[in-house]
């Protein structure tokens, strides 16, 4: 059953990074424009004071796209991607480099907005987060656009805001939209906008079980409503099948989680795809550096340091391991993680495919001070080298 009685919503902002960069570069708007390009990306000044771009087609190396605009998604270029492949799918999108102070700034901008009508907000990263709207007073259809255009004032950039029940009719509702939506779901809704639904749409079903569930002839999440839970359990066993049940029927009881004290910052990529070991090395090993950055950024911008640095792989047949490592020293610096993390991973029997790769920092302390920003980190990985 779900629960009525509560407002949730879930905000996000309209392709964040790349939005912060076509306020930046105006000209770029409605061009495919791809974020992820090191310092050969940055703009040249011509004489006459316009500005030339690099191009991806231009791009050698191994990075991945860090985001992308909406024009560049519909050429099938979406972040986590490695960026030979995006150049293959759009040689003359614009390429630009990442300028994380930038984004945390206007991420701070948001959120700053945001708790103008509430405090019980719960981050969710630097372009998301959760506002329970239960206890404040007013139409909801008002309250939320009340907020959408108070994020716009303070930042001039659009975002996409659902408010329903729970946080995972929330997160759903936020896409449906997209870009600069508003949406409102009741439990009535369900079945009319979340049923027909493909089962991808539900935050936790990665590719690989989609794949699981079509071969299943499981599609929608209507379709998964409707499945028999012994033949779910068969085929994810106990624990992964009674939640998957659950969301397909809209049940999530999760609060709204305000505490400003973390037990743990992390990140985590599901591939678009299986990556081999050995095979994918080089893709593995950007989306490894990418994630240890991403995690000492995090722990930087939310003022702390942390003692024991852990990872976690999902493989193909979603089996999941994690390894720990605690170090002599609190740290949020990005080689220390890295190093740590890769000791972790040395730990590991690496002999499938993996779906999934997480870093993570625990044991977690107030930072006394603000620390340079993290360094390049290197990007070879103790996977297995081709023969």
């Amino acid at each position: 059953m779900i629960s009525g009685n509560r407002r949730i919503a879930h905000l996000d902002m309209d392709a964040f990074y790349a939005s912060v960069e076509l306020l930046r570069y105006p000209e770029l708007r409605g061009k495919p424009v791809v974020i992820g390009g090191g310092r050969n990306a940055i703009p040249e000044v011509l004489d006459d004071g316009s500005r030339r771009f690099a191009r991806l087609r231009d791009y050698v190396g191994r990075g991945v796209v860090t985001t992308s605009t909406y024009e560049a998604r519909a050429l099938g270029v979406f972040s986590a991607m490695g960026m030979m492949k995006a150049a293959a799918l759009a040689p003359d999108a614009v390429l630009l480099p990442t300028d994380f102070e930038s984004y945390r700034h206007y991420s701070r901008l948001f959120k700053a907005s945001v708790a103008a009508f509430t405090t019980q907000i719960e981050d969710r990263g630097i372009d998301e987060i959760y506002i329970d709207l239960t206890e404040v007073e007013g139409e909801v259809v008002d309250i939320a656009s009340r907020i959408k255009q108070a994020v716009r004032d303070a930042t001039g950039l659009s975002c996409s805001i659902c408010v329903a029940p729970n946080k995972l009719m929330a997160k759903i509702g936020s896409e449906l939209d997209k870009p600069d939506g508003l949406t409102i779901l009741t439990p009535a809704d369900m079945a009319g906008r979340i049923w027909p639904l493909a089962v991808r749409k539900v935050n936790g079903i990665g590719p690989k079980a989609t794949e699981k569930l079509a071969e299943l002839s499981i599609v929608t999440v209507g379709d998964l409503a409707s499945a028999d839970l012994g033949l779910l359990q068969t085929h994810f066993g106990r624990s992964y099948s009674a939640w998957l049940a659950e969301v397909a029927q809209g049940v999530d009881e999760r609060p709204v989680v305000v505490s400003s004290e973390p037990k743990s910052i992390s990140r985590e990529t599901t591939f678009e795809r299986d990556l081999h070991p050995r095979h994918d090395r080089p893709a593995l090993s950007a989306v490894f550096s990418d994630l240890c950055v991403r995690v000492a950024q995090d722990l930087r911008r939310k003022g702390y340091v942390g003692r024991t640095v852990g990872i976690k792989l999902r493989f193909d047949d979603f089996h999941t391991v994690t390894r720990d490592l605690t170090l002599p020293e609190p740290t949020a610096d990005a080689i220390a993680i890295r190093r740590a993390a890769t000791e972790c991973l040395k730990r590991v029997t690496l002999d499938r495919k993996l779906r999934l790769l997480g870093v993570r920092v625990t044991a977690l302390l107030t930072m006394g001070s603000e620390s340079d920003a993290p360094g390049p980190v290197q990007s070879e990985l103790p996977f297995a080298k081709d023969e």
